[in-house]
């Protein structure tokens, strides 16, 4: 089974310009908090890029679990920065 990824929109895109705003909608999200499930090619990247800052990604497995994809925001993913927090405690 080809991979895809989980793209969640996280940020609004008034105040941004249109050519962001083309690209979310194209990507299939409608607004603040909406996900989508697209396939992982190179084109769904490119796009994914362009907007990195509006949206999160998470790449689904075929097992229908998903790994938390922080790598566009330069982040641990979700779950290493909960055990690196309890860490410091």
């Amino acid at each position: 089974m080809a991979a895809k990824l989980r793209v969640t929109q996280t940020k609004s895109t008034i105040s941004h310009i249109a050519r962001n705003r083309a690209t979310v909608r194209a990507l299939g999200l409608k607004g603040i908090g909406s996900s989508v499930v697209v396939p992982d090619n190179d084109a769904v990247r490119g796009m994914v890029r362009q907007v990195r800052f509006l949206v999160t990604v998470e790449e689904v497995t075929e097992s229908g679990a998903a790994a938390r994809r922080s790598k566009d925001r330069g982040d641990a993913p979700a779950s290493q920065q909960s055990e690196d927090s309890q860490e410091k405690a």
